[in-house]
């Protein structure tokens, strides 16, 4: 008997060890389930980001928090991820406003065209008033999530299955779009929005069911789109798109105060790391979608001006029809771009 647990102490002071903080009180083992639309593998936001993240949050803790992740819809739709995040089916979600406009329109303020030239401009502005600002308090805590990180993708192109040289040959044609500011945005080119999430794109556009794209070249690449592509527009910003990882309020409410600021740093850090991997990863992506056969068309001066005099109304237009709503979309509009211009650089 004695043998016996002699054998057994050192085991279980181990085990007692691990179950202990640094300051001697039992620390309870915490698993957050982590569900996204994204690819398993290779994804421009998941792969420097969320995994990031996960791994950031791991070590802060000392092993505290765990995460089981389920990439590519295994946990549910895109669509669907804001309500399964806020009801605490998953307890971190891949929570994209656009797929669910109609609950975050106020996000759409990112995805205007002609805001800024990078994803760091555009995201560290986002970040600001997503983490603390107006948009934190009237778009994120309504319904019911916070956000955790965030990435406000590099200005979209025009990708299409045909060959184009000017904006007038995108004219009637059909354009996936991501939300209200994108719909907008193609209207004004006189061609066509359809609103589609990003795993859906591949098979309607290879069956025509799409001309085109309005996107970024990372979601090209990710979703090999550039594999369908005769042309690609460069030096524009059509539109561009918000994605971020949110948790359930309710969640976050129940974690310990050293896992909340274990995330809170890095979150903060995953968002800068992902916009500039992004901004880096321009050129290289570009030179992918020149492999694969796609043109890359720089439009001539005259349609560049063309181009900004029809996108100058878009945002005015986008914040009047909110505001007619109840929403605050002037108000947000101006602190948008009020953080464009005092975001300080990506570290």
């Amino acid at each position: 008997m004695i043998a016996a647990l002699s054998r057994f102490l050192p085991v279980a002071c181990a085990a007692a060890t691990m179950l202990l903080s640094p300051h001697g009180r039992a620390q309870e083992r915490i698993v957050l389930r982590v569900a996204d639309s994204f690819p398993a593998s290779g994804h421009y936001f998941s792969e420097p980001a969320a995994k990031y993240f996960m791994d950031a949050v791991k070590r802060a803790t000392n092993g505290q928090v765990s995460f089981e992740h389920y990439p590519a819809e295994q946990l549910g739709k895109a669509k669907d991820l804001l309500s399964l995040t806020a009801t605490g089916v998953v307890d971190i979600g891949s929570v994209i406003p656009s797929y669910v406009s109609e609950k975050m329109p106020l996000s759409g303020v990112a995805e205007l065209p002609g805001g800024f030239g990078t994803a760091c401009e555009g995201t560290l502005a986002y970040w600001k008033l997503a983490r603390e600002g107006v948009l934190a308090q009237k778009e994120f805590a309504p319904n019911g999530v916070r956000a955790l990180f965030v990435l406000v993708s590099v200005p979209y192109q025009v990708l299409m299955k045909q060959k184009f040289e000017s904006i007038k040959q995108l004219e009637g044609r059909k354009l996936r779009s991501t939300g209200a500011a994108s719909d907008a945005a193609i209207r004004k080119l006189n061609a066509v929005p359809i609103r589609m999430a990003a795993p859906e794109i591949y098979e309607s556009l290879s069956r025509g069911t799409l001309d085109g794209v309005v996107v970024s070249y990372a979601a090209a690449v990710s979703y090999n789109l550039h594999t369908l592509a005769k042309a690609v527009s460069a030096g524009e910003n059509f539109s561009s798109a918000v994605l971020t990882y949110s948790i359930g309020e309710a969640r976050w409410k129940s974690l310990p105060a050293n896992v909340q600021q274990a995330m809170l740093e890095a979150g903060d850090a995953a968002t800068r790391r992902a916009c500039s991997m992004m901004d880096q990863a321009i050129s290289t992506d570009l030179d992918k979608m020149r492999s694969a056969g796609a043109a890359v068309v720089r439009f001539p001066p005259a349609e560049r001006s063309e181009l900004e005099a029809r996108f100058s109304s878009v945002a005015g237009e986008w914040a009047k029809d909110l505001d007619g709503r109840g929403k605050p979309g002037s108000e947000l509009l101006k602190a948008f771009n009020d953080a464009l211009r005092s975001a300080p650089p990506a570290r």
